[in-house]
This record gives C-alpha cells, sequence and structure tokens, in this order.
C-alpha cells in the first residue's frame, strides 16, 4: 500500500455537517483512486471483440458498461447532474463489469460466472435478435400446421365422433402445455443462459450421452425429414397445378422427379436467405397460404354437402388385434398432425431479451395468436370433413385428395387451382423454416473450427447441398411414407414427453406437488405411446408390406 493510501486509513474521519438535497446534487465527484496491479495497472475487463457489436446481445441493458475500458457505462448526450459519492477507505479490485442491474440480482450473479458466447453472432438462429411477438406468430404458425392436418377427417373414421373429438382436443391442449413449458424453459435465471436449440437444452438437462441416444435422430428426422416430404408433397401439387391449368391441350408434361427438381431449385434459392429473422416475410406468406388451403378445403367439402351413402359408424375390420392397431394408429395421426416444437426455442432465439423485458413475454403472445388460427383451421377440417366424407374419405391424402376426387367437376378450375396454388407455396415457405435448424448445424461446426463466421459462398454450397440431398432422398426412396408412422413414433416424445421432464429436471417443483405429479404423469405416458406407435408401425409395416421401389417415384 502507499504512504498517501496508509496516511488516509491513519488519519481521523471529521465529521461534516448533514447537506441538503440540493448540495448534495451540486457537490462535485471525486475521482477514487486505482489500485496498482501486479503490473502497476488494474487488469482490464474484455470480451471478444465480436460480443461487443454481436447482434444477439443487442438491445440488452445488461452489456452497456461493458464496451468501455474503465467498467463505467458510456456517457449520455445531455451531461447528468454530478453525485456525491460514498466513501470508500479500502478501494475495491472489481473484476466484472458495472452492470444495471439491482444489487444482488440473480441475473446479475448469473452473467458474472456466464461466459458468452461469440459463436452465437455467426450462426443463422441467433445472428439476428430483432424479431418480435408478430414474427414468432408467423413463424409458429407457418410451422405448426401443414399437409398432415388434411388427414385428420381419417382418424375419425376409427374412432368415431365422440372420441375423435375427445382425442383431438386432448392432444391440441396436451401439446399447447408442452409448447408453454419450451416458453419458459428458454431462459434461466438461475444460469443465466438462453437455451437457443432443443437440443442444447436437452443436453444440458440429460447430457449428451442421452442427447445423442434419444433426441438426435427425431430432430433430424423432423428438420431433414420434414423437407423431403415437402419436396414430394409440393412436387406432386405442383404436378396437379400444370394440368388444371393448361390442361389436356398441353404438348409435354413434365415427370414427377422433373417437378421435384423444378420445386427443389425454388426451394434452394429462398433457402439463401442469411437468418431466422429475415425469413419472417415468407413465413408470413406460408401462414397466410395453410390459413387459405386449409379454410378452402373444409369450406367447399361442407358447401358440397355430404356425400351419398355416407356412414358414421367406426370402421372395425379385420381380427381384435387389427382393430387394436387401428385405434393406434388413429392416435398417432392426430398426434402427429401437431408438429413445429422443435422449433420453438430456436424462433424465440431471435428475439431480444433482458431482465425487465424477458423474451417469453412476447413469444407467448405469438404463440397464442397462432394457435387460435391453428385451432380455427384444425378443428373444422376434422369434423367438417368427416361430416362431408364420413367413411369414403381416402386414407392417403385426407382432404385434398377428396376434394379432387369427388368435386372436380362440381367445383371451378380457379378454386382448385388455387388450392393447389396455395400448397405449393407453403411447401415452400415451411421448407426454409424447417431446414433452418440443419443450416444452423452446419454453420456452427465450420465456426467451432475456424474461429470465424462462415463466407457466403460456402454457405450458398452447403445449403444448396442440403436441399438436393432431400431431393435425391425424395426420389431415391419414394416409398418414405410408408414408414411415416414407424419413424413418427420416435420423434413424439420431442413434442408430448421430453418438455414435461426437462421441467422437473430443471425447475425441480416440489415432490407430489400437482405440477411435479402432471409432468410424470404427461411424460410418461407419452413414452409409453411412443413405444406403443413404433410397435404398431413395426406391426404394419411386416403384415402389409412396404412396395419397395427405389428411384421409381409414382
Amino acid at each position: 500500500m502507499s504512504r498517501e493510501a496508509s496516511e488516509i486509513n491513519s488519519a481521523p474521519i471529521t465529521p461534516r455537517p448533514p447537506l441538503a438535497a440540493n448540495e448534495i446534487n451540486s457537490a462535485p465527484i471525486t475521482p477514487r483512486p486505482r489500485l496498482a496491479g501486479a503490473q502497476g495497472t488494474a487488469p482490464p475487463v474484455s470480451c471478444p471483440p465480436s460480443q461487443y457489436h454481436s447482434p444477439s446481445l443487442s438491445r440488452s441493458p445488461l452489456l452497456d458498461g461493458a464496451a468501455h475500458g474503465d467498467g463505467h457505462p458510456p456517457p449520455s448526450k445531455t451531461p447528468k447532474t454530478p453525485r456525491t459519492p460514498r466513501l470508500s477507505l479500502t478501494p475495491r479490485l472489481s473484476l466484472t463489469p458495472r452492470f444495471i442491474t439491482p444489487l444482488g440480482s440473480p441475473v446479475r450473479k448469473a452473467l458474472r460466472l456466464t461466459k458468452l458466447d461469440p459463436q452465437d453472432a455467426w450462426l443463422p438462429i441467433t445472428e439476428s435478435r430483432n424479431g418480435n411477438q408478430y414474427y414468432a406468430a408467423f413463424h409458429t404458425l407457418c410451422s405448426g400446421i401443414g399437409i398432415q392436418a388434411l388427414v385428420l377427417p381419417v382418424a375419425f373414421t376409427i374412432l368415431g365422433w365422440s372420441w375423435g373429438i375427445i382425442c383431438l382436443t386432448l392432444a391440441f391442449t396436451w401439446q399447447l402445455y408442452t409448447l408453454w413449458i419450451l416458453v419458459q424453459l428458454h431462459e434461466s435465471v438461475e444460469t443465466g443462459m438462453r437455451y437457443s436449440r432443443y437440443l442444447q437444452l436437452f443436453s444440458l438437462t440429460f447430457g449428451e450421452r442421452l442427447t445423442k441416444l434419444l433426441a438426435l435422430f427425431p430432430i433430424l428426422y423432423l428438420s431433414g425429414g420434414t423437407c423431403t416430404a415437402l419436396i414430394i408433397i409440393g412436387g406432386s401439387t405442383g404436378k396437379n397445378f400444370f394440368q388444371i391449368v393448361c390442361g389436356p391441350e398441353c404438348a409435354r408434361e413434365l415427370t414427377t422427379v422433373e417437378w421435384y427438381l423444378a420445386f427443389t431449385c425454388v426451394a434452394v434459392v429462398l433457402s439463401q436467405l442469411p437468418n431466422m429473422n429475415s425469413i419472417a416475410g415468407v413465413s408470413l406468406i406460408g401462414a397466410i397460404t395453410a390459413v387459405g388451403y386449409c379454410t378452402m378445403i373444409w369450406g367447399v367439402s361442407v358447401a358440397e354437402g355430404r356425400l351419398p351413402g355416407v356412414s358414421y359408424d367406426p370402421v372395425r375390420v379385420g381380427s381384435s388385434m387389427e382393430q387394436v392397431f387401428s385405434v393406434l394408429n388413429a392416435l398417432g395421426i392426430i398426434a402427429f398432425a401437431f408438429r413445429g416444437h422443435n422449433l420453438v426455442l430456436e424462433i424465440q432465439a431471435t428475439m431480444p431479451s433482458s431482465e425487465k423485458h424477458p423474451s417469453h413475454v412476447p413469444m407467448w403472445k405469438g404463440v397464442r395468436v397462432s394457435y387460435t388460427l391453428i385451432a380455427a383451421c384444425l378443428f373444422p377440417l376434422a369434423i367438417g370433413g368427416y361430416w362431408a366424407y364420413g367413411h369414403l374419405i381416402p386414407s392417403n391424402g385426407g382432404m385434398l385428395t377428396a376434394l379432387f376426387q369427388f368435386h372436380s367437376r362440381d367445383v371451378s378450375k380457379f378454386v382448385l387451382g388455387l388450392t393447389s396454388f396455395f400448397v405449393i407455396v407453403n411447401a415452400l415457405c415451411s421448407f426454409n423454416i424447417y431446414g433452418m435448424p440443419t443450416f444452423d448445424d452446419i454453420e456452427s461446426k465450420y465456426t467451432g473450427r475456424k474461429k470465424q463466421p462462415m463466407p457466403w459462398w460456402l454457405r450458398v454450397i452447403s445449403r444448396a447441398m442440403f436441399g438436393f440431398g432431400c431431393f435425391f432422398i425424395a426420389v431415391a426412396i419414394p416409398f418414405l411414407g410408408s414408414l411415416a408412422g414407424l419413424i413418427g413414433g420416435i420423434a413424439l416424445p420431442v413434442t408430448l414427453a421430453y418438455p414435461c421432464f426437462m421441467w422437473n429436471k430443471i425447475k425441480k417443483p416440489k415432490k407430489y406437488s400437482p405440477i411435479w405429479c402432471l409432468n410424470w404423469t404427461l411424460g410418461v405416458l407419452g413414452m409409453s405411446l411412443s413405444g406403443i406407435l413404433i410397435a404398431a408401425g413395426l406391426y404394419v409395416v411386416i403384415d402389409t408390406g412396404v412396395q419397395v421401389s427405389f428411384f421409381k417415384p409414382h
């Protein structure tokens, strides 16, 4: 300690008369001495340079003072009235920047221990954090409704009116509850971290070993497998659209493979948008077209009236074992109608977040709006479609196939063509958002090794390779849809089971409390349902067989 510091500590303190409030505000600031470190200066507080300007840290008041070497917040444009400093006889060496948070705040304590990852500023999901509740609604609606909803009336043919409506309502409520869990788990006050990816949250909860065993394949399937299915749906619908618009006068029609290729080329061009926030407009178009074709299909079906000879008696064919597996297949159809939970954390990661304005508030507002519209599409589709077609509903394609099969002569070509066009556009937009986790994973491997963002030309190549890889699978394995029930049973826990277990593991509610019992019940029930559906899928594949036809798409 220097001589001046020892004299300050040994000198008696002369009491001063109390000052008025205006005197305190007008008193000049006495500069506080700094301690000399080992080299004579205090060790500087620094972060990686990319963190200062990282979009993932933008609009956050917690790091306002970190960009200045002295640890104080930046000076404002208008000078502030100086305040009287507190008397400190023992100077302290601060190793953390000054935070604009209350003393003892959990977020402040956590941020002292959390190392911020500059890699987030280079990846597509977290590159831009300027999202809002409207963007969240667009992304959630685009990813939460799709062509699989058109098969819901098929489940009603097995379950009947009462059990069909009950199971659909319970499944909708169940997946909405697990969606709320994921939104709440995105931010952790205890650790000060944001879990921006489903696999990241699962890994930090259960460990890397269980992640590779239980979560990696379902997430990859929900990303790459969905993109492959969208190529098949979009290409096939494009062929129908061309036939409706062009008619029999066309000199030459494209083959199915050529339509797959045309769809893939457009999808690859759209996939070059850099990050999740940049595709908000694409998701808006996808959401509008999804609501549009769902509403048009059930509206036309109800307006045209019931088909002659319609029956609403549940279908019972075969042995008791076959009937049991038919019921399980119906439950699987209802469960698979709700997808997109593997994208919830990624969508929420595009929003800014701070202690006073956490991201889960606008995210949940967007989710409520989007799922209100999803319910307004799914329930009329299931109920109206079953009322119009009953047991005559086609099992392959559902409502879309029924529209062309039963009403191609009664409905104008404009309505049929517009419906097909909406399906194609929605498939293109959904390809973008479902492919984003894979794009993020590819770029994370590059940035983790090179410690720099991926160049634009390499990004173009990687995303084109992903798109045409999905095209190759769609052409090479056209019977992939026959295995959808089996693979879907493996992916079911991502939506219905894993979030419940993660809540109990992270939040640690009181044992045997209502929330603890509810999560354990739903988690075990979801895992049991997944196992039963896998068994049912294997039984169907073994019993009925799969028409294997490599490189021969229909």
